[in-house]
């Protein structure tokens, strides 16, 4: 799988894990280079705390799409050192 946005391959593994439809990658796998930190944080019931990154490419910024879980809950363990993304980033399966 990828993730790409404005042609640039964010992430490549063969090794996501799919929540609610969501392919999770390991975070090693993800080019932090094209992620700044954010501030932005939610809260899932079952997942715990949840902290974005923001995915920047070539100076443009696509603020807060991409996600991941520091501490998850037991029950979403299966995503911990993992990213997620959404707003427009591509997940393409190749």
């Amino acid at each position: 799988m990828k993730a790409i946005w404005k042609g640039r391959v964010i992430a490549e593994s063969d090794d996501t894990v799919v929540v609610e439809g969501n392919h999770y990658f390991p975070e090693n796998a993800v080019d932090k280079s094209l992620l700044t930190s954010s501030d932005t944080t939610t809260f899932c019931g079952w997942k715990g705390h949840c902290s974005y990154y923001s995915v920047v490419v070539d100076g443009e910024e696509n603020k807060d799409a991409a996600w991941y879980y520091a501490d998850p809950y037991p029950r979403a363990e299966q995503i911990r050192d993992r990213i997620a993304f959404w707003k427009g980033v591509e997940i393409v399966e190749e």
